[in-house]
């Protein structure tokens, strides 16, 4: 039988200047043994479930078999990290290419912990079990609450180890993104290219993600205008369910739009904006209320990055670029006010709402209340935790029923029911599914909950278990990079 899972390998990247790439295969490994294989994402990519699933198939995976078309290649870019400017580029994975699927849709495969490449600046290149399942587990769950990620086919173990803090089974993790150009990527083609190659990359992210754009009469700017409102949108909706990214560096801010890099993320169980959870963010740059300020922090450098593209006069295009970025924070805002409205089953918009949404988060942040379970007794009218009888709570209950008064119940409990998730992966839960699989080998606990996250606004009986918080929800929870 021949081995044909289905692959439509394109490499459209490869014709960017060579600055922006190096030639890499990945490096193999000894033994490589499926963990967790996406099979709704193979039918989706027009894959082969059964094939993926061979031997070949997971060789695939490991980067010990080089499926035709592809053409590895480690991609080079550059960031901003916790506000420094450095030189990076894939230090731990290849671009195997751009798969096309039958409705001529492409995305990046990739395979992250799969060997040394020129940027990894020391690094062995490798993965961590641990990580690439919390990233399978965090990236699946975030598709299905309704929010832009790369995502997860894929991983296996490497039949070899890392060291961290410990010796650590190795994994690599088959990503799938629409593509990873960065605003990074930009950043690196202003540094170390030429107006030429900074262009090209332009023009070939407008072609791949905007091509509506090319038309207009500066589509650089219109460019620039596009992936501030798509990272406006983008981080309102991380707000709306409490997600905190951890490591909002610029060469982690997608130019598709879409959540890339789950290194040290985790979702926000007792509501508070200094909430932060990366083991390396000591001054909470990255904490849960900041997101929205370096999400325009990030589109800045985007901005001053473009620069010699958005007119020939600098002095013109440094006033274009900073009458963009300007718009940033009233799309943001309008964004999250929609998101927010939604949550609490408004049919229209009243201006009476952003004071009345401030209250309760206030309400919430004073009285430690869990954000998830706080809009879940809402949507359910079972108010029946103490924080609900308090007389600050009933105060603001009744504005706001005032406020939902000649609305239609039903259309408040259904609107409310699609935009507040009854479950999110609870971090004492995630802990719980990597123990299992790492130390144990135990893969049930975590495809039980990846099965309960995939439908998060089910509000179904199995699903209760998975909303009480952890026995002890106000200790520091620590989350680490993986590197």
């Amino acid at each position: 039988m021949q081995f044909n899972p289905g692959w439509n390998f394109q490499n459209s990247y490869i014709k960017l200047p060579p600055i922006f790439y190096t030639w890499q295969e990945p490096t193999p490994v000894a033994s490589p043994k499926l963990v967790i294989f996406n099979e709704p994402l193979a039918e989706e990519l027009n894959l082969d479930n059964e094939a993926l699933q061979t031997e070949e198939g997971i060789a695939t995976f490991a980067g010990n078999h080089i499926p035709e078309g592809a053409e590895p290649i480690a991609q080079a870019y550059a960031g901003h990290q916790f506000g420094y400017f450095t030189m990076l580029g894939d230090g731990r994975a290849i671009l195997l290419g751009e798969h096309v699927t039958s409705e001529n849709q492409r995305f990046d495969i990739q395979l992250k912990g799969s060997g040394r490449t020129p940027y990894s600046r020391g690094g062995d290149g490798r993965a961590a079990l641990g990580p690439m399942l919390r990233e399978y587990i965090i990236s699946e769950a975030m598709h299905d609450l309704g929010i832009p990620t790369t995502r997860s086919l894929a991983v296996v173990t490497t039949g070899e180890t890392v060291m961290r803090e410990q010796y650590l089974p190795g994994a690599i993790l088959t990503r799938v993104a629409s593509s990873h150009i960065r605003v990074g990527t930009f950043e690196f083609a202003k540094m170390f290219g030429s107006k030429e190659d900074l262009q090209a990359l332009c023009d070939y992210t407008i072609k791949r993600h905007y091509p509506h754009l090319l038309k207009e009469a500066n589509p650089y700017l219109s460019f620039l205008k596009a992936v501030i409102e798509k990272q406006a949108a983008l981080i309102a909706k991380w707000q709306l369910v409490g997600f905190v990214h951890g490591v909002m560096n610029t060469d982690n801010m997608a130019i598709s739009g879409e959540t890339i890099d789950y290194g040290p993320c985790a979702f926000m169980d007792i509501y508070h904006p200094e909430t932060v959870f990366s083991s390396i963010d000591t001054y909470g740059r990255y904490a849960y209320g900041n997101q929205p300020k370096i999400g325009g922090w990030n589109l800045a450098r985007l901005a001053e990055a473009l620069i010699p593209l958005l007119d020939e006069d600098k002095e013109r295009a440094v006033g274009l670029a900073k009458e963009a970025i300007a718009t940033y924070p009233d799309l943001y805002v309008s964004h999250y006010l929609d998101g927010m409205r939604k949550k609490l089953g408004f049919v229209s918009a009243k201006e009476e709402d952003e004071e009345l949404i401030q209250h309760l988060l206030e309400l919430m942040e004073t009285y430690e209340q869990d954000y998830t379970n706080t809009f879940r007794a809402l949507t359910l009218q079972k108010l029946e935790e103490p924080f609900f009888k308090t007389a600050e709570f009933q105060q603001w209950h009744q504005r706001y029923q005032a406020r939902l008064k000649g609305q239609n119940p039903a259309d408040t409990e259904k609107i409310m029911k699609q935009h507040n998730p009854s479950v999110i992966p609870r971090n004492h839960r995630v802990e719980e599914a990597l123990e299992a699989a790492v130390e144990r080998g135990d893969l049930s606990v975590m495809k039980k909950l990846v099965s309960i996250l995939s439908d998060p606004y089910a509000y179904s009986a199995e699903q209760e278990e998975y909303c009480t918080l952890p026995v002890h929800p106000n200790e520091p929870y620590i989350t680490y990079c993986g590197t």
